[in-house]
Formats: structure tokens, C-alpha cells, sequence
């Protein structure tokens, strides 16, 4: 099980002042000081050696010296310019490491793989919380190769991925993020592991690819598919306090067609979006189509 040299406070202290770095409170960073938490990342992350990681927010390169070492190839995507040369500093030492500075969210996916010398197959990362929930769930609809993501997140937004049916935290995102994968594992990791601390709890949370089936034919959704469906959640969430019919005509769907579909899938027009399971909305989208 892989750790990391640089997960322990007198490690990263010495690193960023070798490297006349400070932390940046506006980019998110609080670097990882904990191996053991490290240890534990990369256990539930099983990299192997055939696996193409993408890292997003490498920071120092703490996790990424764990991921160098059992990972076929790791490429990192890394906003902070002040980083890069602590980055190059890695890929001289290690042929299977690349990284691409810039914003995670306007990287192309084809940029990615060419940097990568093949798409992804795993998204393992400490992401930057501010951007973690659009992160993931942009990555899953456009790296079709991504299998897996291992990730660390501010615990509210894991509780959020996580949620059930019918809990407080279950909305729009939770179930547009189910349309492709479903969560396999989670532990959480307290302040005291980060320098320095930050003032909210996190958690590390395993996603696996899982396609919503369509179920009238029993295979994975379209691309087509997948974006009706994520567009009648929108519309079921849009106003959480209404019933399911008064949020989805609010959003411009007819109350007849929506009547019919309603009917066509068993679902009470009386309901709740949150009390609906993403089969229900991959079934509903499905009907009102």
C-alpha cells in the first residue's frame, strides 16, 4: 500500500519553503499531511498498473507521489502557475507522470488524453472544494473511459453524492450524478489531517460507473437520453417546496402531458421530486419524450 513521503507537516513545511510558497487560501489549498489517510485513499482507489489516473488540484504532489507508484501513467491538472515548477520537479523523476496547468474545468478531455497518452480510466484527486460537486460529475459525462473516481471532498457535498431517496440532502445533483455512477465506499477525514487545518469536516468517497439502463431496451442510456433525463430533474428540483407537477409546469412541461406521464409510470402528481429515485426520472423522461 502506497504512502507518501511528503504527507507529514515537517515535509510539506520544508517543500514550500524550499519552493518560497505560501498557502492560498483563495485556490482551496490545505495540504494533505496525514499518510495514513494517503494509505487509505489509495486502498479503496486500487490503482494498478495498467490505470491511466487523472488528478485534479495535485497541489505539492503529495497524493501524486503515492498515485507515481502503482499507477501505469498519472496526469495532473493544476491551476496554480506557482506550482509548476514543484510539478516539473516530479515529472523529472518519474516517466509516467504528466500535468497540464490550467483550470480543470475548461481542460478538454482531448487535451487530457493526449497529455496522458490515452484516456483516463480513474479519477483519483483531493479536489478543490469550491469546484468538487461540478468536477466529478462534468468529468463522468464527458471521459466515457473513466471508471472510477476516488475523491476527496468537503463532507457536505459527500453526504449530497451519497444520499437516498427521501434524505434532506437527495436533490437534483445526487440524482443526475446516479445516471452514471453509484457510490462504493466513503470514510471521513477530520481537520487535523490537513496544513493547515481547515474549518470544515471532508470525506473520501469511491464513485463507480454504473449506466442508467434505459428500460425499455435494458442498455445504457444515449447521450440524447442522458440529457432529457437530467433536464426533467432540473425541473422536478426547480422549486422543492412543490409538488413534482407544479415544479415541472413551472419549468415550461405541459400539465396534460405531464398528467399522462405521471399516470403511465405510477408516480403521485401529489409527490415530491426528493421522494423519487433516479429510476423514476430515467423512466419519466422516457414517457414525456
Amino acid at each position: 500500500m502506497s504512502g507518501s513521503p511528503l504527507a507529514n507537516p515537517g515535509a510539506t513545511r520544508a517543500l514550500l519553503e524550499a519552493y518560497g510558497l505560501a498557502t492560498k487560501h483563495s485556490l482551496g489549498q490545505n495540504f494533505l499531511v496525514s499518510n495514513h489517510v494517503i494509505e487509505k485513499i489509495m486502498a479503496l482507489a486500487e490503482p494498478g498498473s495498467k490505470e491511466t489516473v487523472l488528478e485534479v488540484g495535485p497541489g505539492i504532489g503529495t497524493l501524486t507521489l503515492a498515485l507515481l507508484a502503482e499507477a501505469g501513467h498519472v496526469v495532473s491538472v493544476e491551476m496554480d502557475r506557482e506550482l509548476e515548477p514543484v510539478l516539473s520537479a516530479h515529472a523529472a523523476a518519474h516517466e509516467n507522470f504528466s500535468f497540464i496547468m490550467g483550470d480543470a474545468l475548461r481542460v478538454t478531455p482531448g487535451q487530457i488524453a493526449a497529455a496522458a497518452g490515452g484516456e483516463p480510466t480513474m479519477l483519483v484527486s483531493n479536489l478543490p472544494y469550491n469546484v468538487a460537486a461540478t468536477i466529478i460529475l462534468a468529468l463522468f459525462q464527458t471521459m466515457p473511459a473513466l471508471r472510477r473516481a476516488v475523491v476527496m471532498v468537503q463532507a457536505e457535498v459527500a453526504d449530497r453524492i451519497c444520499a437516498e431517496p427521501g434524505n434532506r440532502t437527495y436533490g437534483a445533483y445526487t440524482a443526475k450524478l446516479a445516471l452514471y455512477g453509484r457510490v462504493s465506499g466513503r470514510f471521513e477525514v477530520g481537520p487535523g489531517n490537513f496544513m493547515p487545518p481547515p474549518h470544515v469536516d471532508s470525506a473520501v468517497v469511491r464513485i463507480d460507473r454504473t449506466p442508467a439502463c434505459d428500460p425499455a431496451t435494458g442498455g445504457p442510456l444515449s447521450q440524447g437520453r442522458l440529457a432529457a433525463t437530467a433536464a426533467v430533474i432540473d425541473a422536478a428540483f426547480a422549486q422543492r417546496r412543490k409538488t413534482i407537477r407544479n415544479s415541472m409546469s413551472a419549468s415550461g412541461y405541459d400539465k396534460g402531458a405531464l398528467d399522462a406521464a405521471f399516470a403511465a409510470c405510477g408516480i403521485s402528481p401529489t409527490c415530491r421530486a426528493e421522494t423519487l429515485a433516479p429510476a423514476d426520472f430515467v423512466l419519466l423522461s422516457s414517457v414525456l419524450s
